[in-house]
């Protein structure tokens, strides 16, 4: 009964971001107990040699394991990027070929790498930009440096909030998750703050033309009491 109610994990589907496919491919072929002879791949004997019965059986097995990974990365991978893997004999080489064609080489990886470091080096909160935002821009680098690095560039109205972080938090194990809070919690603040202004300064439109008690009274029945009653 158990095993009826079991679901099958699905195979997980190449979508043009490899990094994060060939996490979960790789994941979902270790748990079928399939990613070594992927990643290792298996040797053939050469032509004419002669095997013991268990290096047959052993080397069937072996096969078997390759043909079924086959099965899993060709559901995985759209016909029309299968088309351009010349050699698709084994799971290796399946495997193989898509790491050549979508992870990128060394040298543009760590081209790609300088390029994020110099514009983070230069990295600015914008005005009107939200926590949320610029968090999102910061995200490829480490959490110590992007928290530094965070604390430093955020606008002037977050100054007391980062002062108080620096001087109650270790920097050092300071999560990129747990600054991010802190800051949202800020900036709500700030938004009601700057709201509540706002109405205030409202309110003053339509009432300080108002004689003092008139002024007065309007503005507790609006709930925006702030001055004395006259005498």
């Amino acid at each position: 009964m158990a095993s009826k109610n079991f679901i099958q994990p699905s195979i997980p589907r190449f979508d043009g971001h490899y990094d994060h496919w060939s996490m979960l491919m790789e994941n979902f072929l270790r748990s079928k107990e399939y990613w070594q002879v992927v990643d290792s791949g298996f040797a053939e004997p050469a032509a004419g040699t002669s095997l013991t019965d268990a290096q047959k059986t052993e080397l069937d097995a072996q096969k078997l394991k390759d043909l079924k990974a086959k099965n899993y990365l060709f559901q995985a991978i759209d016909h029309s990027i299968l088309e351009t893997i010349l050699c698709k004999d084994t799971s290796k080489q399946i495997w193989d070929s898509m790491k050549k064609k979508y992870q990128g080489n060394a040298r543009a990886k760590r081209a790609q790498l300088q390029t994020l470091r110099c514009e983070f080096e230069t990295l600015r909160m914008k005005s009107g930009e939200t926590v949320s935002e610029y968090f999102s821009r910061t995200m490829a680098i480490e959490d110590v440096v992007i928290v530094e690095k965070i604390l430093r560039s955020m606008l002037p109205k977050f100054n007391f909030v980062i002062c108080s972080i620096e001087e109650s938090k270790d920097l050092d194990t300071l999560s990129i998750d747990e600054l991010q809070n802190s800051l949202l919690v800020h900036e709500q603040k700030i938004i009601q703050q700057d709201r509540e202004e706002s109405e205030e300064q409202v309110v003053d439109l339509f009432t300080k033309p108002l004689k003092m008690a008139s002024f007065v009274k309007l503005r507790k029945l609006l709930g925006v009491c702030t001055l004395e009653d006259p005498d």
